[in-house]
């Protein structure tokens, strides 16, 4: 399919530069098949769905991975992207054309050495110091890696250490948050648990790379960056157990939805697993292990916007973004979310 197919107009004022206050506030757009709408709040939640379903969230936990250095006089900011062994990350940098393998950039105290330039703005980066000093000037140093369309607006402040972080962020390794768990509470996850919709965890650490834009004409040229992930043997059986006896898998996000698909064999029981996925889901894909997915809204000609659009049909999903655009939803990573439901022979 044509890029362009997944493109539309998004006001610039619906962009949320700040999360919903409490996080559990945000509003709830139920898409159903036919372009059957519903408006609702997180708290609903509960609600909408059945007992027996299980939610399946992505623990991962943003790192920040944002630092602002200098090679020599001249000034370089990199965003971490993907851990390659040690202290040795795959990186994206700003501007990159002009460094080169064996350039030197310092961020403070914090030093890395350029031993690889790839394509596309991306670098390798060897740090000079042990894990556990990288890891310690890095939490010092660093700053959130907010998305482009929310840094470049405002600063990046103390607050979005707590606010791009899920309340269940449990293993460090994300530069991107899995932002449909941002508005989990512990109120909403026990109203949840009371309604005997269970939750079960699995682990995404999402790149860099999910903000870059497509840059092919056609969805079969584009080839998606790595992301590293796990899903244990003890998730692997709730999930499979929940539906076996009935019940739905909800995967809260599309990292987590792509985990799963990642996951799962053709009868979509998953399996464990660990290791690395570049899975890229557009219309076409046929779901094995996903019935219903929780999103938030996103980028035009996005990879996310192509997965929603292959899950529920890009014809269902464009009317569904211009009624949120209508209704003053709020859109990205800060924004409002999506109750997705499939479009009929989406398996």
């Amino acid at each position: 399919m044509k890029v362009s197919e997944f493109d539309f107009d998004l006001p610039l004022e619906r962009i949320a530069l700040r999360p919903a206050r409490p996080r559990d506030s945000a509003r709830l757009l139920v898409v159903r098949p036919g372009a059957n709408f519903g408006d609702h709040r997180l708290p609903e939640l509960p609600d909408l769905l059945s007992p027996g379903d299980i939610l399946v969230f992505n623990d991962t936990r943003v790192i920040p991975a944002r630092l602002h250095g200098r090679r020599g006089r001249a000034k370089v900011q990199i965003t971490l992207h993907q851990k390659i062994a040690g202290t040795t990350w795959s990186a994206f940098a700003k501007p990159a054309k002009r460094l080169h393998p064996a350039d030197i950039i310092s961020f403070g105290t914090l030093v890395a050495e350029v031993v690889e330039k790839r394509r596309g703005g991306e670098v390798v980066l060897r740090f000079r110091a042990d894990e556990g000093g990288f890891m310690k000037q890095l939490a010092e140093q660093g700053e959130m890696p907010l998305p482009p369309y929310i840094a470049g607006k405002r600063l990046v402040d103390a607050s979005d250490f707590e606010d791009y972080q899920t309340i269940f962020a449990a293993h460090e390794g994300a530069v991107a948050a899995p932002t449909a768990g941002l508005h989990f509470t512990p109120g909403l996850l026990e109203a949840l648990a009371g309604r005997r919709i269970a939750s079960a965890f699995l682990t995404l650490h999402v790149g860099a790379g999910t903000f870059l834009p497509v840059r092919v004409e056609d969805t079969a040229d584009h080839v998606m960056h790595a992301e590293w992930g796990e899903i244990t043997a003890t998730t692997a059986e709730a999930i499979n157990t929940a539906r076996a006896e009935g019940g739905r898998i909800v995967a809260v996000g599309t990292t987590a939805l792509r985990l799963l698909e990642t996951a799962a064999d053709k009868q979509g029981h998953i399996r464990p697993f660990a290791g690395s996925t570049d899975i890229f889901i557009a219309p076409g894909y046929t779901f094995r292990a996903t019935d219903l997915l929780l999103t938030n809204f996103h980028l035009p000609c996005s990879t996310l916007f192509m997965l929603v659009a292959a899950f529920s049909g890009l014809g269902t999903m464009r009317e569904a973004y211009a009624h949120a655009i209508d209704s003053a939803y709020r859109f990205y990573s800060y924004g409002d979310a999506c109750l997705l439901y499939p479009h009929e022979g989406v398996r």
